[in-house]
């Protein structure tokens, strides 16, 4: 007899990871990944051909779907004519170039205050800003925007649907007052096109976004008519797949690096790092995030010549601090701090230290101190929590989960289940399915913990928080805006 499962999607950077979640059991029944260009400026069909990829790995004959949904990267921007189809690639998040946008609506209106977020280049709304200023005729011809998770659903039900933890990231959506601000679109893109342009529904998070229509089920394998489910953004989804309840802590190790807490209240934060996002089960989400997370480590792995495995098992018997040297991570500029022109650098590289172990190292001390730093912006706004819960496909090495709790000087723990965000989007499959509220579902599913690290105290002056904050202060004093 075929056991039913649910699917998730998680729809990165980098690559589609599909699973199938056993319906009765909770545990993954299936999994399917398929790659992604990593560019950060993509077509959107390089999603949808991984999604169809990916799903056909992850399900077996064996299975009945029953039902399917989707997160996706945060904030890139999908723009459709009238015919439904992709004018131009897609900038993503870690796409810088809309900076100077971003800075001219922040001049503009108080988004902090109206939406939650202080604009900077990541955000959808300073793209479309972006897209008006540099490519007028493709704005002219545009009809619908979304984010990629919206267009994601829109190839599998016909409608452009989102949910509130994705829309709070638009730029145009309040979370505060659960309603679209076209006052903040026209500032991105003039009162006329602010009328007439498409922007996604918002859905509640036990409101399907539609039912799978025909031919993306012939395309993906799967059953016409099964319920879609209105998905999220990927720190959403994470927080629903390791059972994040108000009040803790979580740090995610990806391409881009981010630390979040639910909470009951919303949140606005008046030095615009903590964006103030809606969460996906009806609360609120204060994240901040970096641009340059693991695929730091990667690029200098690539640099010395190590395969990423063996970088990072040999940087992990290194110390802290990298005898000396102190790497900057913006490889990519930065969003928190907001850096978008900044670059890497390093510093005190001597004949003795310039090992290929020793700036592995560097390049996790940059990463874990610059996720310490977002640790302690939430402090500022009284999020605080005894713990860190890590998430993440860096999660699974314990390079990376001691130099967390060593940065952070907080304990880290990591939870099982694997691939949380995938999880997240199929917890919220299953309240839809089985009628039952989301929460419901996310308690029952909240895996085990697996591994709790403590931090050593002796090593975290060794990550030079105070030394890094004040090249910070230098990068944003000699920044051109």
């Amino acid at each position: 007899m075929p056991r039913s499962v649910v699917l998730g999607v998680d729809s990165s950077t980098q690559s589609t990871k599909v699973i199938a979640v056993d319906m009765e059991s909770g545990e993954i029944a299936g999994e399917g990944r398929a790659s992604h260009s990593g560019l950060d400026t993509q077509h959107p069909a390089e999603w949808w051909d991984a999604l169809v990829a990916a799903t056909r790995s992850a399900v077996s004959p064996d299975m009945r779907v029953e039902a399917i949904s989707v997160d996706g990267q945060q904030h890139g921007m999908v723009v459709l004519d009238a015919n439904n189809q992709v004018i131009r690639p897609a900038p993503l998040w870690n796409n810088v170039a809309a900076a100077p946008d971003a800075d001219r609506l922040n001049t503009m209106a108080d988004f902090g205050r109206e939406v939650g977020t202080r604009l900077v280049a990541s955000i959808t709304i300073a793209k479309l800003a972006h897209l008006a200023r540099t490519a007028p005729e493709d704005l002219d011809r545009t009809a619908a925007v979304g984010l990629p998770h919206d267009w994601l659903n829109f190839q599998l039900t016909g409608n452009l649907v989102t949910d509130r933890g994705e829309a709070s990231g638009s730029g145009w959506w309040s979370p505060r007052d659960g309603r679209e601000r076209r006052d903040l679109l026209a500032l991105a893109v003039g009162a006329e096109a602010a009328e007439r342009l498409q922007v996604p529904e918002v859905r509640g998070p036990e409101e399907p976004a539609g039912t799978l229509r025909d031919e993306a089920a012939a395309a993906l394998g799967l059953p016409s008519g099964i319920p879609v489910g209105p998905g999220t953004g990927d720190n959403m989804a994470a927080a629903l797949g390791v059972g994040a309840a108000p009040g803790e802590l979580v740090v995610s190790l990806g391409t881009s690096g981010t630390a979040f807490a639910v909470s009951l209240e919303p949140i606005a934060d008046e030095s615009g790092e903590v964006e103030g996002f809606a969460d996906a089960t009806g609360h609120y989400l204060p994240l901040v995030c970096m641009l340059n997370c693991t695929r730091v480590v990667d690029s200098v792995s690539s640099m010395v010549g190590l395969l990423r495995d063996d970088a990072l098992r040999r940087a992990a018997a290194a110390p802290p601090g990298a005898d000396g040297l102190l790497l900057m991570p913006y490889l990519a500029g930065e969003r928190t701090p907001n850096l978008p022109e900044a670059t890497g650098s390093i510093t005190g590289l001597t004949a003795e230290n310039a090992t290929p172990d020793l700036l592995v190292r560097a390049a996790i001390d940059g990463v874990a101190a610059g996720l310490a730093y977002g640790v302690e912006v939430l402090s500022r706004l009284g999020i605080t929590a005894p713990e860190i819960t890590l998430v993440g496909g860096g999660s699974q090495h314990p390079a990376w989960r001691q130099a967390i709790a060593d940065a952070t000087g907080l304990p880290v723990i990591v939870r099982g289940g694997g691939e949380h965000a995938a999880r997240g989007a199929a917890m919220q499959a299953m309240a839809i399915v089985r009628g039952e509220p989301l929460v419901t579902v996310v308690e029952r599913w909240r895996p085990e913990i697996v591994a709790r690290i403590e931090p050593r105290p002796e090593h975290r002056e060794a990550f030079r928080l105070d030394e890094r904050r004040r090249i910070i202060e230098e990068l944003k004093a000699g920044r051109v805006s």
